[in-house]
């Protein structure tokens, strides 16, 4: 703690510093002196001593706002039309501090994506559109994908290092070696607004989080990890699950979770998937590793301060198919929300207890009956080769935590597969630890700040003073934001 001879040794200082500068004099007599010296150096007495008095520490909370979404692509690759529903989806119109994106089916669940080995193409071309769609108001949006080197689909976000601001990034030790992230190390660039911060594929399911520049600029981001846990047939394989990240901003931990759970209307259907949440809360892990920070972080979802779960979750409506269709056609959203499972299993206990999800006020998001359609697959009078499916809110995004308010919610109206993608923004709290003023590491700047052959000279001190100021400066500027929690 701060005390009165932290005070006086402080003071101590600056007059150590001049009888140093004085005592080279002696070795240069005859140095002519410009006669402002004493003037100068109470100056640089005052600001020295300012500098160096520490204030207690004071918390603040800022806020950002986050967009979260999800989409079923149903196996379709990214194609440059599919730009003009991506922006509508991004709605960029009310911009975004942080842009997180889960993706289902991003390539076709068929024996040779789900058991073979991961195939990065299809992330990579999501991303590429991803990172052209958000950055196409400013700079060069083509430049994007060359800016940011997206060749992997675990790939992750790592400013250049530099003496008290560094984000540390590491994947999930059970990932197989040819699936770990190639790491990045880069500045933000002037041609693009967003950075691309996580990105992570299994199979089909496919999450991707995009940052502002200016973001990592003004706050410490570290502690970036991602994990997948796959649950699907016999218990383990990657066509159902999930992929999620973990990320610090400041002292706020969040975590993003992308799910694909059990499809299905049968009864007893809506147990597996509860059974699958399950096993994403018990599998998901994020292990500390040697490039992490001082602070420890989260090693499971709940650690988190502020969690998103999002995906294709595939709850369905208790409710018969011709009376969810006829309630559908008078938009009649909070009579059919009595229907809906998601619902039901949380009054009943059986999943995401205590999380909190907005009011639905659009229609179920699926099944449609095929691309370029606006028509629910099924239904009277029935179509040959058409699937039977009663409409559902399948795709769902919700939330766990104090600090987090939700803005918005709605789907939008892309034909682009057989599900409509949803979308929600929040605005929520970080907080931010630090003190007034920084405490100046004189010992690592007087033993540097004179060149030897300056030493004692008119220019050298003046050209020592304006370092000393230059350096001080530059290390309250860049003293560490991300301090322990009180």
């Amino acid at each position: 703690m701060y005390n009165e001879n932290d005070k006086s040794r402080n003071s101590r200082m600056p007059r150590w510093f001049k009888r140093k500068n004085k005592k080279a004099d002696r070795y240069r007599p005859g140095e002519l002196s410009d006669g402002n010296e004493d003037e100068s150096d109470d100056y640089l007495d005052e600001i020295l001593v300012r500098s160096m008095e520490t204030d207690p520490c004071t918390s603040r909370n800022n806020e950002l706002r986050i967009f979260v979404g999800t989409w079923n692509v149903a196996g379709r690759s990214p194609i440059g039309s599919l730009a003009v529903d991506l922006d509508e989806w991004l709605n960029l119109k009310d911009v975004a501090d942080i842009y997180v994106l889960g993706f289902q089916e991003i390539v076709p669940l068929k024996t040779r994506t789900v058991i073979g080995a991961e195939d990065p193409k299809e992330a990579t071309n999501w991303n590429r559109l991803i990172g052209k769609t958000l950055n196409d108001k400013y700079g060069c949006p083509w430049l994007t994908p060359m800016i940011t080197r997206i060749s992997s689909d675990n790939y992750h976000y790592a400013p250049v290092s530099d003496s008290n601001r560094r984000a540390s990034f590491s994947s999930h030790s059970d990932i197989p070696l040819r699936e770990r992230s190639k790491t990045v190390r880069e500045m933000p660039k002037v041609g693009s607004k967003y950075k691309l911060m996580a990105s992570k594929k299994m199979v089909g399911v496919f999450i991707s989080v995009w940052m502002k520049n200016e973001l990592l600029r003004k706050y410490c981001i570290s502690n970036v990890k991602v994990c997948s846990v796959a649950c699907g047939i016999m218990g383990f394989l990657g066509n159902k699950g999930s992929v999620s990240v973990s990320m610090s901003i400041d002292g706020t931990n969040f975590c993003f979770i992308a799910a694909h759970l059990a499809s299905g209307e049968k009864k007893g259907d809506e147990c597996r998937r509860n059974n699958q949440v399950a096993e994403i809360f018990r599998r998901t892990f994020f292990p500390r590793s040697p490039g992490d920070d001082d602070n420890p972080h989260p090693l499971t979802i709940l650690g988190h301060d502020r969690i998103f779960w999002f995906g294709d979750l595939n709850y369905r409506l208790y409710l018969e198919d011709n009376l969810a269709r006829q309630l559908i056609k008078k938009h009649d959203w909070r009579a059919l929300q009595e229907f809906d499972q998601l619902r039901r299993e949380q009054e009943y206990g059986g999943v995401f207890q205590g999380w909190k999800e907005g009011d639905i006020e659009f229609a179920p998001t699926y099944k449609y009956s095929q691309s370029n359609c606006n028509r629910y697959s099924g239904g009277l009078p029935s179509r040959s080769g058409e699937k039977q499916r009663t409409p559902a809110w399948c795709d769902r995004i919700l939330w766990y935590g104090k600090g987090v308010k939700q803005l918005s919610y709605f789907r939008s109206e892309s034909k682009f597969s057989d599900h409509r993608p949803v979308s929600a923004l929040f605005s929520t709290e970080v907080e931010v630890v630090k003190s007034k003023n920084r405490r100046v590491g004189l010992q690592s700047v007087l033993p540097t700040m004179l060149p030897n052959d300056q030493i004692g000279t008119s220019r050298g001190n003046d050209e020592a003073k304006s370092t000393l100021l230059s350096l001080m400066v530059k290390d309250i500027e860049e003293s560490p934001r991300h301090m322990h929690k009180p």
